[in-house]
């Protein structure tokens, strides 16, 4: 792979040497400056050094930097419902149902398939190969707001506010059983389950995950709930509500899946984002709709309580 290279002579900082190329490269995120270190792909005096390592006066600091290198994924004319589109950034309604990314099991047909038609070559390309445009992510089942990055720029902005949880989302969820508490929040530690490798759960040597939920209105047997989250682990909501006994409806990895609505796949629905655009600062607040089916469960259950 094709490397760029910088040097940069250190003045009079001291301070460790990712904070300080942070500052000094602004069109990259720590995490990756961290990566690029561990990768021996950041020098300091010719020789690699740990990310802790405290840069002094007089250090030359060579950076290479890897070129993107071309995905094989496929473009693909699939619909897009789009909410907001300018030239750095696609923020899209995911239909449920709809895989994000291309992996085993889902080759293509995915949001990213949709979204390389769509916006041709205007995608980030980050860390090494053409990733296109993807900041974040929702699950298979979960529909909802997305944002997707056009340009390297407005990724690492956008992800620079993920990280220091300065994205609000906003979700709106049904779950199985009657929650007695008006409002709350799960602080619990997310990881990898032991049981199962292939599913996340609340353990002690996980990461931070902190979900806050609030009551829209009770039903004889469920719930239904709008949710912030401050942190994006894999599965958090799910994991977090079938571990306090309130699993989402039809969640057929946290629960059994079972439900009278015949819904498959959690009814779990990115409502809102809040964020500021990477590029222009401006305030952003955009929503999206409750999908049919969900509206129309809704309706049978306030018919039913009525």
């Amino acid at each position: 792979m094709k490397k760029d290279m910088q040097t940069i002579i250190v003045e009079q900082e001291k301070e460790r040497i990712d904070k300080y190329l942070v500052n000094k490269l602004p069109e990259f995120s720590r995490m990756m400056i961290q990566k690029l270190i561990e990768q021996e792909q950041i020098l300091v005096n010719t020789k690699p050094v740990k990310t802790s390592y405290v840069v002094q006066v007089g250090d030359v600091i060579d950076v290479a930097v890897p070129q993107a290198k071309p995905t094989h994924l496929e473009p693909q004319e699939i619909p897009l419902k789009i909410v907001y589109e300018d030239q750095d950034i696609i923020v899209v309604n995911k239909e449920k149902g709809m895989v994000v990314h291309p992996a085993a099991g889902n080759p293509d047909g995915t949001l990213v398939n949709a979204i390389m038609a769509h916006c041709k070559e205007n995608l980030s390309g980050i860390g090494g190969e053409l990733r296109p445009g993807i900041v974040h992510r929702l699950d298979k089942d979960t529909s909802g707001l997305l944002i997707i990055a056009k340009n390297d720029k407005a990724h690492i902005e956008i992800s620079k506010q993920i990280q220091e949880r300065k994205v609000k989302k906003t979700y709106l969820a049904l779950v199985r059983g009657v929650i007695p508490e008006n409002e709350a929040t799960i602080d619990m530690p997310i990881g990898r389950s032991m049981q199962d490798r292939k599913k996340m759960a609340v353990t002690k040597k996980g990461k931070v995950a902190i979900t806050h939920f609030k009551v829209l209105e009770r039903f004889s047997k469920y719930t239904f709930l709008q949710i912030q989250i401050e942190t994006g682990r894999t599965h958090q909501i799910r994991v977090h509500l079938a571990e306090i006994g309130y699993p989402v409806v039809g969640d057929m990895v946290y629960s059994n899946g079972k439900n009278e609505f015949g819904v498959e796949g959690q009814m779990l629905h990115a409502k809102s984002l809040d964020f500021l655009h990477p590029i222009t600062k401006e305030k952003m607040h955009l929503e999206a709709p409750l999908p049919e089916y969900f509206k129309e469960v809704l309706e049978k259950l306030e018919n039913q309580s009525s």
